[in-house]
Parts: structure tokens; C-alpha cells; sequence
């Protein structure tokens, strides 16, 4: 069925050029155990090493995120708690680009995830929040997170985009003074971010995406890249970092 709108909160416009195909998102527990079932027929395999819960935040839901959220809970949370101790899923968890509903799910008395993907909430751009409250409870609870969109939608590494849409002044202005400060180090701003991202201890991973196949090369080489420790203790003088971020080799 078609339909002339979407409504998918502030990331609407990230599909405004699919297909015009009305889409569903339901995260009951009949709904979890359909999509487990057809992706292990698609895979042509018997079980999954992570499933992901995706996008049950205020980004995607607006102000109805946390009637999704308490549909996942008695639905997706526990389907997925039952699959694991099956043996038909290795490990599951959130999927989302705010701090939020993986704050929510691990305060939860229930059986807990594994891990969770949390996008554009841990860059060298934006880490503050995630620092407050969500990355100490994670670390209490030795729940690994995989780090999504370190890039924050591009503007990072050349891009104009943050957030999926144009960069507002401010955040122009401090890709600058990165950028400028990485330069006097001879440090590659790929290099800074991806490092950055991967030193706390909860990051298990890092996502960067790539445009073309080439790009994997280059982030594999970012994070190979020796970073001199007078690069993060300048960042960290500067204010360009959260004095509570953890830096690579304690800088």
C-alpha cells in the first residue's frame, strides 16, 4: 500500500526518496518472532549472532517513544530474552541514535541485553551526554556498546551534515578548531575521531560506514594510525573534549 506521508519523527526526510510503500513498525512479541523466523530462512542459517532493536526513541517516535518503548519491553525485550537462553540468538540489544531508551532498558528488573548501538551519541563531536549517565550505568552493568555514525552524519570528515541534515554555525566552528588542532599534530581527523570513540571502555566497535569500498581502507588505517599523546592532551586542554572522556593511553 502506498501512502502520500510518513511519519517517522525528525528523520523523515532520510527516506524522502524510497519507495512510497507503507511501512509498519511494531515491536510486539508476535511481530519479533516473525521477523527472527524469516531472517533465519532468508540467511539460510539456525541462529543469530545479534539482533538489534532498533529506533524505539523520540528521533524516530516523537512524543509516542515511550508508548514503543513499553511495546518493545513486553514484547521484543522478553522475545529476545527467551531466544538467547534458546540458543537461537547469540546476544541482542538497542539499536538508537539517543541515550535514552538503552538508560531506560538497563534500569529495567528484567533480563538485560547484551550490548547496544548507539549512533552519533559518542563522537568527538557529541559524547557530553552520553557521559552523564548512560555510559556509567553500561560500564556498572558490563554492557558493551558498538559505537554508530562517529563521522556524525559526515560533517566530521569533510561533509556538510550533521545529524542527518545541515550542519548548524556552531558545529562548523568546532570541526575547524579539530581540524586545526589535529593539523599542528600531523594527526589525521579520521584518525582522532576513531580513536576517540573507541577509548572508553565500554566501546566493544565501532561503525564509520563508507561511501565506496576505499573508505574501508582508509578507517582501518585510521585506527591503526600512531596518534602522539600531545595531540589528546592539547584536545583535552583546548575544551574540545569532556574532561570525563576516557583518551587513548590515558592522555
Amino acid at each position: 500500500m502506498q501512502v502520500g506521508t510518513r511519519e517517522l519523527g525528525d528523520k523523515g526526510g532520510l527516506f524522502e526518496h524510497g519507495r512510497p510503500n507503507r511501512m509498519i513498525n511494531e515491536w510486539t512479541a508476535a511481530a519479533t518472532e516473525r521477523s527472527i523466523e524469516d531472517s533465519l530462512e532468508r540467511l539460510g542459517v539456525d541462529r543469530l549472532d545479534i539482533v538489534w532493536v532498533h529506533d524505539i526513541a523520540q528521533d524516530f517516535n516523537g512524543d509516542q517513544w515511550l508508548q514503543k518503548f513499553e511495546e518493545a519491553r513486553t514484547g521484543a525485550f522478553r522475545t529476545l530474552s527467551r531466544l538467547r537462553d534458546e540458543g537461537v540468538i547469540k546476544a541482542w540489544g538497542l539499536g538508537v541514535n539517543r541515550t535514552e531508551p538503552i538508560e531506560l532498558t538497563l534500569a529495567l528488573d528484567e533480563p538485560q541485553p547484551d550490548g547496544f548501538l548507539l549512533a552519533g551519541r559518542y563522537t568527538i563531536l557529541d559524547h557530553e551526554h552520553a557521559l552523564q549517565r548512560l555510559l556509567p550505568m553500561a560500564q556498572e552493568q558490563n554492557v558493551g556498546m558498538v559505537v554508530g555514525g562517529p563521522y556524525n552524519s559526515g560533517v566530521l570528515v569533510g561533509g556538510t551534515h550533521f545529524e542527518y541534515r545541515q550542519a548548524a554555525p556552531e558545529i562548523l566552528a568546532r570541526v575547524e578548531k579539530l581540524k586545526a588542532l589535529a593539523g599542528r599534530h600531523g594527526v589525521g581527523i579520521k584518525a582522532a575521531g576513531l580513536q576517540f570513540s573507541l577509548a572508553h571502555p565500554v566501546a566493544a566497535a565501532v561503525i564509520p560506514g563508507a561511501t565506496r569500498p576505499s573508505r574501508i581502507a582508509e578507517d582501518i588505517a585510521a585506527v591503526d594510525e600512531t596518534v602522539p599523546a600531545a595531540f589528546w592532551q592539547e584536545l583535552r586542554a583546548s575544551g574540545l573534549v569532556s574532561p570525563a572522556a576516557p583518551l587513548p593511553d590515558g592522555a
